[in-house]
């Protein structure tokens, strides 16, 4: 008798983890073309039940240097789980964009989010440095236009458009709002980091959320920490949030915030 109870029980929570679980294939393959001739991967989520006569918000998911490639796969590693959700789909509807950066050629302007020499050695980490005035990269101009393109399909609200990135992809989150200062309504960097005179000078209304594991040593906290106290001086609405004794996955963490779509989806831009 308590063996087939245990059954029941079993088969009981494996319905219920079915009913709000999600599938990475939910997620489209896609390829977008640039005006310039580039090509980008990307995998797109659409709400469940998409309108293409509807406007959805848009999150915009930057996967980090890890993730790089040109199988339209990796860039799906990390965080895919809370995106397809169903219980998220149905509360928080939206077209979901992933890019994938390429890897090659092995030069920082073509295989990264941001203009930077990827640092190897600890060292070079503690002391890695954030370009106040580099160009785009080709990839991220790429993103933009690929933003742009679904706004000219008349399917994205331009108030409710957030960007989201972990490591690399932080440090591109934190790059397109500086560069797109009017743009989006939200931003989560996740252990990144950004030029801070740069973003000193930053003018828009984006609201900040910002995380990171105080023992990350591949990209380290004070990077982090910096760009906080920086939006704190210059009136920006941002909070922070740096996780005890963890490395440098603190999206793992930060992915399971209850409160991590929501706070994104309350931004609405003015």
């Amino acid at each position: 008798m308590r063996i087939f109870r245990s059954v029941i029980l079993f088969l009981c929570l494996l319905t219920a983890l079915q009913a709000t679980a999600g599938d990475k294939l939910s997620f489209l393959k896609k390829q977008f073309t640039t005006t310039a001739g580039y090509k980008l991967n990307y995998r797109v989520l659409l709400p469940v039940d998409y309108c293409p006569e509807q406007k959805y918000p848009v999150i915009l998911f930057l996967h980090g240097a890890g993730e790089r490639g040109n199988d339209n796969e990796k860039q799906l590693v990390h965080g895919w789980d809370m995106l397809t959700n169903l219980a998220n789909r149905a509360a928080y509807p939206a077209i979901v964009i992933a890019p994938q950066c390429p890897e090659e050629p092995q030069i920082p302007h073509k295989n990264y989010w941001v203009d930077i020499q990827r640092p190897v050695t600890p060292e070079q980490r503690m002391f890695r440095t954030f370009p106040a005035n580099a160009p785009i990269t080709e990839p991220l101009a790429a993103v933009k236009e690929l933003v742009d393109s679904y706004i000219a399909k008349g399917v994205v609200d331009t108030k409710r458009i957030y960007v989201t990135g972990l490591s690399m992809g932080a440090m591109g989150t934190f790059d397109l709002v500086c560069r797109y200062p009017n743009f989006f309504a939200a931003a989560v960097p996740i252990c990144g980091g950004v030029n801070t005179d740069r973003l000193a000078k930053f003018k828009g209304k984006t609201a900040f959320r910002l995380f990171h594991g105080d023992q990350d040593d591949t990209v380290q906290p004070k990077f982090s920490q910096e760009a906080y106290k920086t939006l704190q001086s210059i009136g920006a609405e941002a909070q922070y949030t740096e996780y005890p004794g963890v490395n440098h996955a603190s999206w793992v963490p930060a992915f399971k915030e209850p409160d991590f779509l929501s706070w994104m989806f309350k931004h609405v831009k003015k």
